[in-house]
Order: C-alpha cells, then sequence, then structure tokens
C-alpha cells in the first residue's frame, strides 16, 4: 500500500486507478491470508486486471466478511467473469459488486449469473456500459429470483438489452426492495415500457427511476403510466431526451403531481415540454418536495416559462433549475422575480444559451442586493453573447454579493470571439471578494496582453487558487 502511496486499512483496499500490474495483482493476492477483517476491495481502473482476476479470487475464502467488490474498467475477459462467478460460494456476506466499463462482459454474463447461489445478499448491482446483449438480459432475468435484496439496478448505457427488458421486468417482482433502478440509454422501446410500467405496482420502495435518452419510448407514455402514479415514496425521475410527443406529456402531467415525494426531476431535451399547451409544467406545482428541476433544451415560449414561473412559486426547497437552452428566457427572466426571491435554498442557477441581455444580469444583481440568492454556489451565464459590454459592467459591480459563490461560466459560444471590455477590471476586483469561489469559465474572451497578465498574476497576488478556463 504504501508502494502504491495508499493508507493501508485493515477493512477496505482501495487501489483504484493505481496503474496495477499482472504481478501486482498476485502480489495483493498473497496478502490476502493477513487481512481477515477486509469488507472493501476496489481494483477499479486498472487495465492490466483484466485476465489475472483468478490469482485473486482462489484466496477470496480468507476475506470472507466482504461487503464490497468494485472492478470498474478492468478490461475483465470471460475467463475473469468464469472465475469471480465461482467465487461467489465463498465471499457470503457479498452486498455491492461493481463491474462497469468492462466491454468484453457482453455475451458472456451468464458465466457470472448462473453461479449465484440462492439467497445471495447483494444489494447494489451495476454494470454499466458493458455490451450486455438480449441474451445476457435473460440470463439478469434469471438472477433476480435469487437476490431478493438487491436495492440498486444499474444497467445503462447497453443499447441492445431494451430487447429483453420485458423478460426483465416480468422477474423485477421479485426485488420488491429496490430503490434504484437505472436503464439510461438501453435501447427501451414503447413495449418495453409498457413491461416497465406493469413491473412498478410491485416496487412500492423504489426511490430513483432513470429511464433518459431512450429516444424510441416517445409516444409509449400514454400506454405506460398506470402503475408510474403509485410510486408514493419515488425521489428521482429522469426522462430527459426520450422525445415525449404532446399526448405523452398530456398524460404526464396527470401523473408526475401525484408522485408527492418527488424531489428531482429532469425533463430536459424534450422539445414537445415547451410547446404544448398541456399545463405540465404548471402542476409541477403540486411537489413542494423538488429540490431539482432540468427543463434544458425544451423549447420553452413565453406562455410555458410563465406557467413554470407561477409553480416555482409553491417550490420553496428548490436548490436546482436549469433553464438552459431556451431562448424565451432573454428579455423574460423578470417573470421568476417572484420565485427567486423565495427561493432561499437555491444553489444552482444554470442560463447557459437562453439569449440573456443586459436587463436580465441587472435582475440577477439586484435580487442579490436585496438578500435573495445568499446561497448561490453554481451560475452559468455562458454562451449568451447578446449581453453588452454595459450589461456586464454591471453585473461584475454586483457580483461581490454572492459570497457562496465556487463555480461561475461567462464563456462565449464556441463559433464567436469578443474582446474584454472595461467589464474585466470590475471582474478582477470583484473576485478578490469572492472567497469561495474556484472556477471561472471565460472561453473565447480576447484578453488583451497587459489582461491577461493581470489574471495570471492573480492567484499569487491574492493567495488564490482559482481555475480560469480561458
Amino acid at each position: 500500500m504504501q508502494k502504491l502511496g495508499k493508507k493501508p486499512n485493515s477493512k477496505n483496499l482501495d487501489l483504484n486507478n493505481c496503474a496495477l500490474s499482472a504481478a501486482d495483482v498476485t502480489e495483493l493476492a498473497s496478502l490476502l491470508p493477513f487481512l481477515p477483517e477486509l469488507e472493501e476491495i476496489n481494483l477499479s481502473w486498472n487495465g492490466c486486471v483484466g485476465g489475472t482476476l483468478k490469482a485473486l479470487t482462489v484466496h477470496l475464502h480468507h476475506v470472507n466478511l466482504l461487503k464490497v467488490l468494485r472492478l470498474n474498467n478492468c478490461r475483465l475477459t470471460a475467463e475473469d467473469v468464469t472465475s469471480l462467478g465461482e467465487a461467489f460460494e465463498i465471499v457470503p456476506q457479498l452486498e455491492e459488486l461493481d463491474l462497469s466499463w468492462n466491454s468484453n462482459i457482453g455475451g458472456k454474463l451468464s458465466l457470472l449469473t448462473k453461479k449465484l447461489p440462492e439467497g445471495c445478499k447483494i444489494k447494489l448491482l451495476k454494470i454499466t456500459d458493458c455490451n450486455l446483449t438480449a441474451k445476457d438480459g435473460e440470463s439478469l432475468a434469471e438472477i433476480l429470483n435469487v437476490i431478493p435484496n438487491l436495492e440498486v439496478l444499474d444497467l445503462s448505457i447497453n443499447k441492445h438489452i431494451g430487447c429483453s427488458m420485458k423478460v426483465i421486468a416480468q422477474d423485477l417482482k421479485n426485488v420488491p426492495s429496490l430503490k434504484e433502478l437505472n436503464l439510461h440509454m438501453c435501447g427501451l422501446k414503447q413495449d418495453s415500457l409498457q413491461g416497465l410500467d406493469t413491473a412498478l405496482q410491485h416496487l412500492a420502495e423504489l426511490r430513483k427511476l432513470d429511464i433518459s435518452c431512450n429516444k424510441e419510448i416517445g409516444g409509449g407514455f400514454k400506454d405506460s403510466t398506470a402503475h408510474l402514479a403509485s410510486l408514493k415514496n419515488l425521489e428521482v425521475l429522469d426522462l430527459h431526451q426520450c422525445c415525449v410527443t404532446e399526448e405523452d406529456t398530456t398524460v404526464l402531467s396527470q401523473v408526475i403531481p401525484l408522485l408527492s415525494s418527488l424531489q428531482e426531476l429532469n425533463l430536459s431535451s424534450n422539445k414537445n415540454v415547451g410547446v404544448s399547451s398541456n399545463p405540465l409544467l404548471g402542476r409541477l406545482r403540486f411537489l413542494p418536495k423538488l429540490k431539482s428541476v432540468a427543463i434544458s433544451n425544451c423549447c420553452l415560449h413565453e406562455e410555458s416559462f410563465s406557467s413554470l414561473a407561477e409553480a416555482a412559486l409553491h417550490l420553496p426547497e428548490l436548490e436546482i433549475l436549469d433553464l438552459s437552452w431556451n431562448k424565451c428566457v432573454g428579455g423574460n427572466l423578470k417573470l421568476l422575480w417572484g420565485a427567486l426571491k423565495l427561493a432561499t435554498e437555491i444553489q444552482v442557477l444554470r442560463l447557459s444559451s437562453c439569449n440573456l441581455v443586459a436587463e436580465d444580469l441587472a435582475l440577477l444583481t439586484l435580487l442579490t442586493q436585496n438578500g435573495h440568492l445568499a446561497r448561490l454556489r453554481k451560475l452559468d451565464l455562458s454562451y449568451n453573447n447578446n449581453i453588452s459590454d454595459e450589461g456586464w459592467v454591471v453585473f461584475c459591480q454586483g457580483l461581490a454579493v454572492f459570497k457562496e459563490l465556487s463555480e461561475l461560466d461567462v464563456s462565449l459560444r464556441p463559433s464567436s470571439c469578443r474582446d474584454c471590455g472595461t467589464w474585466f477590471s470590475e471582474l478582477l476586483a470583484a473576485l478578490t471578494k469572492l472567497p469561495a469561489l474556484a472556477e471561472l469559465g471565460m472561453q473565447r474572451w480576447v484578453l488583451s496582453e497587459s489582461q491577461r497578465k493581470r489574471l495570471e498574476s492573480f492567484n499569487q497576488d491574492n493567495k488564490r487558487n482559482i481555475r480560469f478556463d480561458c
């Protein structure tokens, strides 16, 4: 451990991203008899582990208290998967298994799953981006019968597993304790969504549901939300980039407001959310526990933005608001005036590419001067090229009020560049009064030689460590 620059710990062996060699893995295996209390092994991001795992697994009986095994991005081979499967019987306490980012697992998952013993204690299973096939999906469905305590299942970024999602969904009833289900970018189709909805009636404990980036489920929500509304414990719902139709948004406007425990909602990159005349955004007012709302790139028009602004008046716990890539926000930020005054908990405000104007920045400054937005930590104003130099001057003059701000981005669009105006001096003056600021994005602003030298010497002169992204 000392050789690898790590602190020894009798219960946690963390060798994540240590450039381990095959010889290191063999040496590590020889140490296991001396670590009987070991509960966690993390060998993630060590490519040379692939092809050598058997040298380790044959010694796992020495650490039969092992609860966590993480093997992300280890280039595991079919032989490794077989060896791991054979080791399940000698690690009866295993609760967490993470095999993500091992593309060679695809097509070979049965070598692992058929070895899982009845009543296995696994609570967390992550197989992200492992090139899983439809056949792997069927193997996965079978093991749901032997891991009744499963709480987290992450199958994200396995584009071919959607073909077997109906089979998987049928066996989800065997894991009633499931709290997180991640099916991001899994190639789901409308019939997959229907099968999943049927399974939801058995998942009363579900806290997080991510079915984002499955474009082919668009149009399927009208027939597949009968049981979604019954998830009274659901806290996170991610539907971004699902190509929802206007008819879908009408159905979702009836279902989402019934999710009384919802804290995070992501509807981004669904253009019909903004152009539809249905009341979905207005009905967010019935979800007072919402802490994060992401509606970026939804083609909001003034009417839908106004509905959102009115709903936000009823979201006192809001911490994150992402309105990026909605052009109608520019010149209309005043519609959010009341909501931003009441949002005492807001910490992240993203307004990238919103066609903002000087008036909008003046509004933000005025809010802070009146004691609002006091907890704001991240402010994204990037890609708003229409803001005048005078607008930036006013903003920078009031910037020092954001005492907790840690990240600020004022970058321009990739296709443009512009000289820094007189506001640059105001910016530097404000930075000296922002003790929490750690990162400032200023891409494509052209600095004069003297301005660049002042920026380069800023950290040294002020004993700071701000990362300037210019």
